[in-house]
């Protein structure tokens, strides 16, 4: 079979849409329990706080578990290892739907994580192999863009839908979509081609000894984490300091939905030109953004616009951060990839505490965006070392693709 990577460069290949069709579902289950804990918590006798820690399960799931089972299957075709993932994520869904209790909810969430990190790690692999070199980002933001659209639409939807019909009905939802998606994934994304060499289970954990590779994974961390320090707290700062309604909350997150899918793709169309400009400036960018959010928070329309270019300089950050890892990675590209998507949800859970803190030591809300500011200003100077380093060491080995056909 033809390389997927001679395809036009007017259009990309049709099983990148596949691997988008799996984030869409991955993403949709990681984040709609948000608008179900009081629902869970009702159901299963126990308290909105015990209801919380199902979020902190399954990105501690995603965190430690994604780069263990992506070593583990590293000599495992990569397709075969994208419907297994994909297969587990609907079993945990359905599991989700029939607990009978907290307990059994809790570890199913944590098993369906394992999909989460893996999933995207290796299909950010898969991504980058089925086009050229100057099409990489663009190919890995599109798969991400499925993450994106998740949180716009697959979120609400399934917040809605638990109101309606309780919330194993959204359970059951979610598995349908791991069902579809399973189905594309096996019908569309190319077979391996040959036999594909793949580091020993240990010596694969040595690209964690470069120090490129956990330089690329602490400005993933301090990125969304600045991100996250916001981004946890938007309901209150838009209705307690911004002055908005609990009825206008809804429609200016659909506004940074929207900024999260446009910053993605430009993200990736930017990495493809120049991955070390896109780098730095969307680092950049997403510290003056939330520098500018301060200003913002008194004035009703400027704190739409300011959540709006929010969501578009964080997620603008994905495609260069996910690109600069794997290119540091050498021979364990997927085992980098999934660490870095564990990085992305360290980030999460740093966040959210960082803005917890500033606010129980007396910070107030307002404070919020001028301490999350310094976050990403961080992984910008994190970055410029990492360049000046780069500039002096050998170039780091290309990445191979997903040897597929």
């Amino acid at each position: 079979m033809a390389s997927l990577s001679a395809a036009p460069r007017s259009r990309m290949p049709v099983a990148l849409y596949a691997l988008t069709a799996g984030a869409f579902g991955i993403g949709t289950t990681e984040f709609v329990i948000m608008g179900l804990l009081t629902q869970v918590a009702t159901d299963l006798g126990v308290s909105i706080a015990a209801a919380g820690l199902l979020i902190s399960g399954y990105a501690l799931g995603v965190f430690f578990g994604a780069p263990l089972l992506t070593a583990a299957t590293g000599r495992m075709p990569r397709k075969t290892v994208l419907v297994a993932l994909m297969v587990v994520f609907t079993l945990g869904n359905l599991a989700c739907a029939l607990a009978p209790n907290y307990a059994v909810l809790m570890a199913a969430r944590v098993v369906t994580s394992l999909a989460h990190g893996t999933f995207f790690g290796v299909g950010a692999v898969v991504a980058t192999g089925l086009v050229g070199e100057d099409r990489k980002a663009s190919a890995i933001s599109i798969m991400f863009t499925g993450l994106t659209v998740a949180t716009l639409l697959g979120v609400p939807a399934g917040a809605w839908l638990g109101l309606q019909a309780g919330w194993r009905a959204t359970f059951w939802a979610v598995a349908a979509i791991g069902v579809v998606a399973t189905l594309v994934i096996a019908t569309l994304v190319p077979a391996d081609r040959g036999e594909r060499a793949a580091p020993a289970f240990r010596d694969e954990f040595r690209v964690l000894a470069r120090p490129q590779v956990l330089l690329g994974l602490l400005m993933t961390v301090l990125g969304f984490g600045g991100m996250f320090t916001v981004y946890t707290f938007i309901q209150p700062l838009l209705t307690e300091v911004t002055g908005f309604a609990e009825a206008a909350v809804s429609p200016i997150l659909l506004v940074f939905g929207v900024g999260m899918i446009a910053g993605n793709l430009l993200g990736g169309r930017l990495a493809d030109r120049r991955l070390e400009a896109a780098l730095l400036s969307s680092l950049a960018l997403l510290a003056l953004v939330m520098a500018g959010m301060a200003f913002a928070l008194h004035l009703p329309w400027a704190m739409v616009l300011a959540t709006g270019l929010l969501g578009a300089a964080a997620f603008a950050t994905v495609p260069p951060l996910q690109l600069w890892v794997l290119r540091q990675a050498g021979d364990a590209p997927s085992l980098a990839s999934s660490l870095n998507i564990g990085a992305f949800n360290l980030g999460n859970a740093f966040g959210a505490w960082l803005g917890g803190a500033v606010i129980s030591h007396g910070g107030g809300l307002a404070s919020l965006p001028w301490v999350a500011a310094l976050v990403p200003a961080s992984a910008l100077a994190v970055a410029l070392w990492s360049l000046a380093l780069a500039r002096r060491a050998p170039q780091p080995l290309p990445v191979h693709g997903s040897g597929c056909a």
